[in-house]
């Protein structure tokens, strides 16, 4: 893993709870949309190594993303 997945994983740990003050909070502190911090930060809970930094948090976070993609129904 690079510098800022590391980053984005340590943010993780940091501010758990999606809000709109999140998305101020990684404005401010990577310098990035939201949007471009939640494509890494998908592309993290996929990643082997991440899951070997940090089994916990990305467990916690690929249940929560499985449980959004249940919520909406297929077309």
């Amino acid at each position: 893993m690079n510098e800022l997945e590391r980053k984005v994983l340590d943010f993780e740990k940091r501010h758990p709870k999606y809000n709109g003050a999140k998305d101020d909070a990684i404005r401010q502190e990577f310098d990035m949309s939201a949007t471009a911090y939640y494509q890494i930060l998908n592309q993290l809970l996929d990643s082997p190594d991440a899951l070997e930094a940090e089994p916990a948090l990305i467990n916690r976070l690929r249940r929560i993303r499985e449980d959004q993609w249940r919520a909406y129904p297929s077309p």
